[in-house]
């Protein structure tokens, strides 16, 4: 078992000096600069690369200036073997980024057919008209392999330059994003670790905080083999558990992942809601379709967000059958049932009234469960009583109730989605009892 043990080790050494999974990020764009449109590119890459052993080593933002662009690249590659760009790919004049790639690696911008017919697919299938500034998207470096875009009309870039590689693509996030996934990572992976095997194994957590699951795991954790690594992805009221080893012996790797992913689920018992990586949402879902239930929201200062969060999983029709968004009072009296007299009572915001959404809404729309919120979102309309962050919540299924009060800090915007993740956390726990 020692030898085993040392010999994974050793390849994992080797696998970290001979491939060296490190990148550098550079987004172009003059827009992100000034703050007119965020970043989320920089992210999504370094979200979806560090599972694969990949490291960021520098994120850097550069403006549309072909000089900045340049000496970027030049200290990017200082730091890294890959670096990838985002931005400076559109079809306008101020979009310097191909000339400024001709002069880096070398070579003159060229007509590429098979560019030119990917664009007039792309433009066809949107039901637009063709023109010159379109077009000239087919115009690339000689010096890369193109990579067609299957989701727009700039084309993505393969640059290679002693032993390093830049993959220049578009700044549209969901063309960046799809990209990425479909092509640019199984490329990379293909390059750089043709011969590494990566296996991962997920656990979501609940019901423990952070530092108290990293205590429980401590000594666990470090008896982990040489190439296997556990990271803890926190979110509020749930943590992702994510189990990742890198080897060059497959079948080894395969099978100290699944000894060592059962141990990791035994350990934490009723702590584990899922053993794969899933939104929320997605874990709320499963369980409901499980069970085979039916799932109704009541909402007031989330405005519908749980409904969203439900809706954007896949399938999620199976158990939802819909939403009411009872932000007035009188929609909580007339449509859901909620007591006049507990209102004035108890107030709008309280466990009287979020109790009553609830069932009004399992009555109104034929449900077997569902959550509602009512609370004060801000930043205004908070009293000494109820202040701004103040969120009554409920989930009912059938003649089990669960009830609760939080107290969210933040902006508007953080309220109702801590509200959201605390609403569906509630429910899966009235889930897990019945």
């Amino acid at each position: 078992m020692h030898m085993v043990l040392f010999v994974a080790a050793i390849i994992y050494i080797l696998i970290l000096i001979l491939y060296e999974l490190d990148y550098s990020i550079i987004v172009v764009g003059d827009e992100i600069l000034i703050g007119q449109v965020q970043d989320t590119n920089s992210g999504y890459i370094a979200r979806h690369l560090t599972p694969y052993g990949w490291q960021a080593v520098n994120i850097r933002a550069v403006a549309d200036d072909g000089q900045a662009i340049f000496d970027a690249i030049d200290e990017a590659f200082v730091h890294s073997n890959v670096v990838l760009m985002t931005g400076g790919l559109g079809p306008t004049k101020d979009d310097i980024t191909k000339p400024t790639l001709c002069r880096y690696f070398g070579g003159e911008l060229v007509y590429d057919q098979a560019t030119a017919r990917n664009v007039e697919s792309i433009v066809a299938g949107r039901h637009l008209k063709l023109n010159d500034y379109t077009r000239a998207q087919a115009m690339v470096p000689s010096s890369c392999r193109v990579i067609q875009n299957q989701c727009g009309t700039a084309p993505l870039m393969w640059f290679e330059h002693d032993g390093k590689v830049l993959v220049s693509m578009p700044g549209v996030p969901y063309e960046a994003e799809t990209m990425l996934v479909r092509e640019v990572i199984p490329q990379l992976m293909a390059h750089f670790c043709d011969n590494v095997d990566i296996e991962f194994r997920h656990l979501m957590v609940v019901g423990i905080i952070e530092s108290a699951l990293a205590m429980e795991l401590d000594e666990w954790e470090r008896k982990l083999p040489e190439g296997i690594h556990l990271a803890y992805l926190p979110q509020p009221g749930i943590i992702h558990l994510r189990l990742t080893g890198l080897s060059t012996d497959r079948e080894w790797l395969k099978s100290e992942m699944d000894r060592l992913g059962l141990e990791l689920r035994e350990r934490l018992g009723d702590h584990v809601v899922a053993d794969e990586d899933l939104p929320l949402a997605g874990i709320v879902g499963n369980m409901l379709r499980d069970k085979g239930l039916t799932l109704a929201t009541a909402e007031s200062c989330t405005g519908g967000n749980i409904a969203h969060e439900i809706t954007a999983i896949a399938g999620s029709s199976e158990y939802f059958i819909g939403s009411v968004v009872s932000y007035h009072r009188r929609v909580k009296e007339q449509q859901l049932g909620v007591s006049a007299s507990d209102i004035d009572h108890y107030g709008v915001v309280s466990q009287s009234v979020a109790e009553q959404m609830a069932a009004g809404v399992c009555r109104l729309l034929g449900t077997d469960c569902a959550v509602a919120t009512t609370g004060v979102a801000g930043p205004g309309g908070g009293s000494v009583d109820t202040p701004v962050g103040t969120v009554w919540m409920a989930a009912r299924c059938g003649n089990k109730v669960l009830s609760q009060c939080k107290h969210i800090p933040g902006h508007r915007q953080r309220v109702i989605a801590r509200a959201t993740n605390e609403a569906l956390l509630l429910l899966l726990s009235l889930l897990r009892q019945v």
